[in-house]
């Protein structure tokens, strides 16, 4: 939901010339919106509206409630006795065809009590739920509970009508509830679900007490339908003169016919008792054959006395009934409604029967003058201003009219004040500002808009404003504008604002008249604002620029100006006067050009020359003539106006009909058959064709066009009547509404033709495809509405110009052919417009491409009697139909088969299009025979060749040489590595038993005495904040999502509809090229952009993850969740991270700390390969260094230098460091740090690559490096790293650590020309070579030193059981929120779908916790701690969480001596650890289930912690471009898809946004 500011253009004034056609339809469509439009949106339709005088404006949409304030800023939501759910989900209602009643869940919204007394206001909603409930809130504070609610109060139908009003009676002053409501249907699948007791079916009226503690059911008072009645749809209900009245019409929902009149029941306004004082029945049936018998809209004008109503006629299936009669405005007295509402009881039953035997309800007629029949009105709203009935319309096409009655309620054409963008239908009741009369509330489908109430700011003159007779605007003196009252300085001021009872002859006036026979005067006349200041007067010819005459004069006194007769001025031309006083200036241009062409009085005088009786001519009013005969004022001329103004033609020129029957002259007759077109654009139309007989035997023809009844009619002569049988006219531009046409041959009567439509300009939405290639003839689609009035449609090229295409146009789509642009360049973009009259509207711009590239083309027979055929084309951006390819296959003697397409598939290298021959009865044949394959893509026709294969003749030749050339090599080859093995086996099979006798009782030794110094007290454990926990999580790969910022609020609502966003997310599932990473960065992003929104995200995972058990219910249930092949799994994963951050940082993340820096104590205890990062202690043998040296401790005396980055006086300098003689020197220096940081509790404060180290011999000292001009080069060329043992470094040497000058880059790489301790196999041998075993080989075997895995795991494993029982632990005996709501709701759906496997759920629990959550942060401690995960520890970590999983396991395992060692080192603990975890999960689901407000509770607070801290626009952004990728697959299901028409439009919508935001990139 949003607030939007709209402005538009000021509405020009009608012009009193001729204007060209375009700036004319301008004028007519583009009513002024006045200031800042305010909108509101709902995410459903809008089912009631009200203000209150205090607290703002409420609207209900959906099961929703929302306050807001009286510029529609949004204060509050809340749902329908606060349940669970969101105001942003949008609900399934459907709206059925005008002028069906509206369907809402929402029946009654009436603020009352405001103002009374000290009470506060009160809000009465009702509502469909709970068989028709109510509620009543306080209106300042609806956030808190209900004060009182109740069931069977209102209708419990969306469909089903209630109309109701509150008010005080009584002795005790309380307030009361008289509310009428269709409380039964016919329909009997509605029956059962929520009609109320048998007793209570016949209640129409009923009568309620608002004050008791609820409102009870059982009404007051009860009025009963009379039976067989029908149902009754009450439209609303009001207060006058002491009763209560009901306006309704019997209606047939089943139908949607109205079954009677409309009527009037009236009820006295009382307390304790209901009684009936009568019904009438309301006719405004005038002009409509069938009558009007459906009432959609209702207002009553108290100060008036009167009711106005807005009735309809039955219109049909697709409105083909409607006509410019259909709706019509009527108004009734209410003193005669009151007067003729007998007792008699006709829809009713009463204790008095009162009624005569074949008595008819008696009709009131409506007050003549004021009816107004327009074809498409739905709401009415009326008030008084300044003694002004003013009348608001709401139109099916989204126009807001303004009526004004007459004195004598005369009604007058009505002025378009507002029309909505998108044509939406106005709702039936509109809302006026309840503290400015100046706005006005107008509701249409899902939008709220404050509407100003009038367009002053058209009128440009004082007597514009004026005699416009708009009791709204005035004209403001001291800004010199017409205004609302309330936009005037100092409206207080009486001088100050002239409101229409001043009459237009207060207006200042500037007035030439001749003062004597020598001279003409200009004065001012008229109503001034306050003169404090002297008068000041010019009179300027605008040729010149020479002052005629300047006056002056004292404050209180008018100025005026005398301009001598001379006959130099009859060349004056143009005058300007001005008259100033102070700030306030009024000025007139005078042109006298053409004074003596002027042959009448009125037009000479209009344009500022003077007319001389006695020579009957126009002169210049500069010039001699008799001062008597001077006419100075148009009053003179009023006689001449009259006889001389002719009938306005072509253009909305009152028309008198002749009576006299003259359309059969003689024996002739004329005959009307059709016109064509029935619609026609605002613009009018320039050739629209009247067919019939007989037209050439009239003289004068001439087209009469009626629409709103109060307005005039357009009278339109032929323009060429082409035969007898045909003739054609020019229609001018005209609003919007539909007019009744008949044609009037020679003065007779005018015969009817039809209805005529003009209709909005169209509108593009979308053009898909919008990429086509260079060739063209590929359909294109234009999505938008109204393109049934395009001339034709255009295709603008920048060097090709403008190229008409034939298109197929409907209301809300046009097809074309795009034409071929070949010999323009490869790329272009042409713009693509409609035509319209002789305008032009741009409807967007269309790609062109190079053409499509085949490469190849497969037949394959499937049977005998089909042929598949698989055509090979480049990758490329096109959207190829089945409507757009035509696949022919040649065969045999120049033989055709046609191909019917069957589908495109995308690869990562070509694009494969498929077609199948089918009925056929020789494929195998057919197939060797085949030549080549004719592809026709529109324009483009090429011809594709079969892909070649190697014939048998050319294997024969060349595999027997092949065989001889590999046995030959492969003999040679095997003879060289057999000698070369034999030398080797007998050199390395001398050291083998040494070194297994050594080796083992090594490590039988190190597990009996090693042991590992664990640091219990490591400081304060690293923790990444929740940001990047997140981030790390939802995107391993460290995918940036924070460097954009757009804005994306019509996608963001988009999502937010459930409906939607489950369709969307099965529907890219299903597309092949939807990847496993596509569905899982999908997953979070959608996670990120529904970050704040927890509750929402839950339900989305709900219905995910019941859809995904649909389908593996199919299958094998136990695999549910296991991978991640479904955006769910992901969406799982992402969620199960966020609610458990708590969790993970508080019970878990210190264990988990302390493992992996245990791990990575033992690692290092050994030797550790820099280059490949294997090492001698690890738990993954796959890490396992077995090609170890023999190795040493040496004990290092470390200094550190003094830094300013470290200056502390109680840092220790002087460190005792043990390092290896195997280590490089970087891995010393790593060593070095970690002793500081141990002793000292905080680091060094230089970076590893910022120091360097010192060895220190006497006053000697040699920098130490990893590679230097002593780095040993092996013969390979390959370099082996530095080491302690390369530097001859021994127990006690002094090591100095210095700070570089210059820094060096923090990663060194080090290449496959470097080596550590493995070394290349030429240099073993070499290596080997020592005092001890010179001559030998030095053999090694992995399997020696299996131990070391035991070894590093003895050293961990305290660590690791801490850590394991952490995350199964239940603290404070309570499971995490999330984990107990996710395991209960896995309980839940195997119940529903009666499994009762217990392994089943047991292992859906674990694919959902252990495997979708906890395995991802073992194995990846850097998601949750601010540290670097080396690819060693990855893989010691790989091990432990697959004993995890084992753990969680159901089955036993089976392991032999030749099992996986990573299997063998856990086998013993994992039965432990089993029982441990069914323990675990008894034990939650033996805990107390979770309400759903707790759990509501849990994700609120978690999304508020989380609130600011990603940039949700960016994952919208994301979210957006693979609905678009995807985008016309996503339409298709849409549209296939019921209830989600709406969503279809937004999705439309929402792509219109970002194309649009594509063009202005630039800005």
């Amino acid at each position: 939901m949003e607030v939007s500011r709209r402005k538009a253009p000021p509405r020009p004034p009608r012009p009193a010339a001729p204007l060209p056609l375009l700036a004319y339809l301008l004028a007519l469509a583009a009513p002024s919106r006045g200031a800042d439009e305010p909108v509101w949106r709902s995410e459903q339709a809008i089912g009631a509206i009200a203000a209150s005088r205090e607290d703002g404006v409420f609207v209900a949409s959906g099961s929703c409630l929302d306050q807001l304030d009286y510029s529609l800023e949004h204060r509050l939501s809340r749902l329908y006795r606060d349940q669970a759910g969101n105001c942003t989900e949008p609900v399934s209602l459907a709206p059925p065809a005008r002028p069906r009643p509206g369907s809402s869940f929402s029946k009654l919204l009436l603020p009352y009590s405001e103002g009374a007394g000290d009470l506060q206001g009160l809000l009465l909603t009702g509502w469909t739920f709970d068989r028709g409930a109510c509620e009543v809130r306080l209106l300042g504070n609806l956030s808190h509970s209900s004060l009182r609610n109740g069931t069977e109060v209102v209708s419990c139908h969306p469909q089903g009508s209630t109309a109701g009003v509150v008010y005080r009676a009584g002795d005790q002053n309380r307030w009361y509830l008289a509310v009428a409501a269709t409380y039964v249907l016919p329909e009997p699948e509605t029956a059962s679900r929520c009609n109320p007791a048998a007793s209570d079916r016949d209640t129409a009226i009923a009568l309620k007490d608002t004050e008791g503690r609820s409102l009870a059911t059982e009404e007051l008072g009860r009025l009963k339908l009379r039976g067989g009645a029908g149902s009754l749809h009450f439209v609303d209900a009001f207060l006058w003169n002491g009763s209560v009245y009901f306006p309704y019409y019997p209606y047939n929902y089943t139908s949607g016919a109205a079954t009677g009149w409309p009527s009037m029941v009236r009820i006295a306004q009382s307390a304790k008792v209901l009684q009936f004082q009568g019904q009438a029945a309301l006719d405004c049936g005038h002009g409509h054959p069938d009558g009007r018998r459906l009432l959609l809209s209702s207002s009553l004008v108290e100060a008036l006395g009167v009711w106005a109503g807005v009735f309809s006629a039955a219109t049909g299936e697709g409105q083909e009934r409607r006509s410019p009669a259909t709706t019509a405005l009527c108004l009734f007295r209410m003193s005669e409604i009151q007067e003729r509402a007998k007792s008699c009881p006709w829809d009713f039953q009463t204790a008095e029967h009162n009624c005569k035997e074949g008595e008819q309800p008696e009709r009131v007629q409506p007050i003549a003058s004021s009816t107004l029949i327009h074809s498409d009105l739905t709401s009415v709203y009326g008030t008084v201003v300044m003694n002004r009935t003013v009348l608001f319309l709401g139109t099916g096409d989204g126009q807001l009219l303004k009526v004004i009655l007459g004195e004598n309620l005369t009604s007058n054409c009505p002025e378009v004040i507002y029309e909505i963008k998108e044509e939406t239908p106005v709702f039936y009741k509109l809302v006026p500002h309840p503290k400015k009369n100046i706005y006005i509330y107008l509701t249409a489908g899902k939008e709220v808009r404050r509407i100003r109430v009038a367009n002053c700011s058209k009128h440009q003159s004082c007597t514009e404003c004026l005699t416009a007779a708009d009791p709204h605007c005035g004209w403001c003196r001291l800004l010199q504008r017409c205004t609302f009252k309330e936009d005037c300085v100092h409206p207080e001021n009486y001088e100050n604002w002239l409101d229409i009872s001043s009459g237009a002859k207060r207006c200042p006036q500037i007035n030439l008249f001749r003062s004597s026979k020598d001279e003409t005067t200009v004065t001012v006349v008229g109503s001034f604002p306050p003169r404090r200041s002297e008068w000041e007067c010019v009179v300027k010819n605008l040729d010149t620029g020479r002052q005629l005459c300047r006056g002056k004069s004292p404050p209180g006194k008018t100025c005026t100006c005398s301009i001598p007769t001379r006959a130099t001025y009859k060349d004056v031309l143009v005058v300007n006067v001005t008259f100033s006083v102070g700030s306030w200036h009024l000025s007139k241009r005078f042109n006298f050009t053409n004074c003596s062409s002027l042959r009448e009085c009125p037009i000479c005088i209009g344009t500022g020359c003077a007319w001389c009786k006695s020579e009957r001519r126009c002169i210049h009013p500069f010039t001699a003539c008799d001062p008597s005969d001077y006419k100075q004022n148009q009053e003179h001329c009023q006689v001449a106006v009259e006889k001389r103004t002719p009938p306005k033609t072509a253009g909305g020129g009152r028309f008198m009909e002749n009576k006299s029957n003259r359309t059969h002259q003689g024996l002739q007759v004329f005959y009307i058959k059709s016109i064509e077109p029935q619609k026609i654009s605002t613009l009018g139309k320039s050739n629209v064709i009247v067919t019939g007989a007989n037209f050439t035997q009239a003289s004068n023809i001439t087209m009469i066009l009626k629409g709103t009844s109060t307005c005039e009619k357009d009278v339109i002569q032929v323009s060429h009547v082409l035969n007898d049988t045909h003739m054609k006219f020019s229609l001018p531009s005209s609003r919007k509404e539909m007019k009744d046409v008949c044609i009037q041959f020679d003065g007779g009567n005018c015969t009817s033709v039809g209805p005529l439509s003009y209709i909005a300009l169209p509108h593009c939405s979308l053009i898909y495809p919008a990429t086509t290639w260079i060739s063209g003839g590929q359909n294109i689609t234009i999505v938008g509405r109204n393109f049934d009035v395009i001339d034709n449609l255009i295709v603008s090229h920048e060097l090709k110009g403008n190229i008409n295409v034939s298109e197929y146009c409907m209301a809300n789509s046009c097809r074309f052919l795009a034409p071929s642009l070949k010999s323009s360049k490869a790329r272009t973009n042409v713009t693509v417009k409609l035509r319209v009259q002789e305008t032009y509207l741009d409807c967007g711009s269309l790609q062109y491409l190079e053409d499509p590239r085949f490469t190849g083309c497969r037949v394959e027979p499937e049977g005998d009697t089909e042929l598949e055929v698989k055509i090979q084309k480049e990758n490329d951006e096109f959207n190829i139909s089945k409507t757009d390819i035509e696949i022919t296959l040649f065969h045999g003697e120049n033989e055709q088969l046609n191909c019917s397409f069957e589908n495109i598939t995308r690869n990562q290298d070509l694009t494969i299009i498929l077609c199948k021959i089918k009925g056929i009865s020789n494929a195998n044949s057919i197939d060797t025979s085949s030549k080549k394959v004719r592809v026709k893509l529109g324009n483009l026709e090429l011809y594709v060749e079969q892909e070649t294969v190697p014939t048998t003749w050319y294997f024969l030749i060349v595999l027997p040489v092949l065989l001889v050339i590999v046995i030959f090599a492969a003999v040679g080859v095997t003879r060289h590595k057999s000698k070369e093995l034999s030398r080797k086996q007998s050199q390395q099979l001398e050291l083998l038993e040494s070194e297994l006798r050594k080796e083992i009782r090594d490590g039988f030794a190190e597990l009996q005495m090693d042991k590992l110094d664990v640091v219990d007290s490591f400081g304060t454990v690293p923790f990444l904040d929740y940001k990047h926990f997140a981030l790390r999580t939802f995107f391993p790969e460290n995918r940036d999502a924070t460097d954009k910022n757009e804005s994306l609020t019509a996608l963001d609502a988009l999502i937010c509809n459930k409906s939607f966003l489950v369709t969307v997310i099965h529907t890219l599932e299903k597309q092949k090229n939807f990847s496993v990473k596509d569905r899982c960065l999908f997953a979070s992003f959608l996670t990120i952009a529904l970050q704040t929104k927890l509750v929402y995200l839950t339900s989305i995972l709900e219905v995910l993850t019941r859809d995904l058990m649909e389908q593996s219910s199919n299958m094998q249930p136990k695999l549910m969740l296991r991978r991640t092949e479904s955006v769910v799994e992901k969406l799982l994963t992402n969620w199960m991270s966020v609610c458990l951050s708590g969790f993970l940082r508080e019970t878990v993340g210190e264990p988990f700390y302390l493992l992996v820096t245990t791990l990575n104590q033992k690692i290092n205890k050994g030797p550790v390969d820099v280059i490949t990062c294997k090492a001698l202690y690890t738990l993954n043998e796959d890490w396992l260094l077995w090609q170890v040296p023999e190795f040493s401790t040496v004990a290092l005396n470390v200094i550190f230098e003094k830094i300013p980055e470290n200056e502390s006086a109680d840092v220790c300098r002087n460190i005792s460091v043990n390092v290896l003689d195997c280590d490089t020197i970087g891995q010393a220096k790593e060593k070095i740090f970690q002793a500081f940081l141990s002793k000292n509790g905080s680091p060094y404060g230089l970076q590893l690559n910022e120091i360097g180290l010192e060895l220190q011999v006497g006053t000697r000292q040699k920098e130490l490096l990893d590679i230097d001009s002593s780095s040993v080069i092996l013969e390979d060329g390959i370099t082996k790293l530095n080491t302690i043992g390369h530097y001859e470094i021994s127990n006690g040497s002094t090591i100095k650590v210095f700070k570089k000058i210059a820094n060096f880059p923090s990663d060194v790489e080090y290449s496959e020309d470097h080596c550590h301790l493995i070394l290349p196999d030429s240099e073993a041998f070499q290596d080997v070579q020592g005092k001890r075993h010179r001559g030998k080989h030095k053999f090694k075997v992995k399997e020696m030193y299996l131990t070391k895995l035991l070894s590093t795991k003895v050293a961990i494993h305290s660590v690791l059981e801490k850590l394991f029982r952490s995350i199964w632990s239940l603290p404070n005996s309570k499971a995490p929120f999330a984990i107990k709501y996710f395991f209960d709701f896995l309980d839940a759906q195997a119940e529903n779908k009666k499994i009762t496997d217990p392994d089943v759920v047991h292992i859906w629990k674990t694919n959902s916790l252990p495997l979708r959550f906890w395995v991802n942060i073992l194995k990846n401690p850097q998601f949750v701690f601010d540290i670097k995960k080396t690819p060693h520890i990855d893989g010691c970590l790989s091990v432990i969480a697959q004993a995890f999983m084992d753990a969680f396991s159901l089955t036993e395992q089976q392991l032999g001596k030749e099992a996986p060692t990573n299997k063998l080192l856990y086998a013993k603990d994992i039965p432990t650890y089993k029982e441990e975890v069914k323990s675990y999960y008894k034990a939650i689901r033996d805990l107390p289930p979770l309400s759903s407000s707790e759990m509501e509770e849990f994700l609120t607070q978690e999304s508020k912690k989380h609130e600011n801290e990603f940039n949700e626009e960016v994952a919208l952004t994301e979210i957006y471009k693979y609905i678009v990728k995807y985008f016309d697959e996503i339409l298709n299901k849409l549209e296939r898809e019921r209830g989600l028409e709406e969503a279809q439009k937004q999705l439309l919508h929402v792509k219109v946004l970002f194309d649009e935001k594509k063009k202005c990139k630039w800005m």
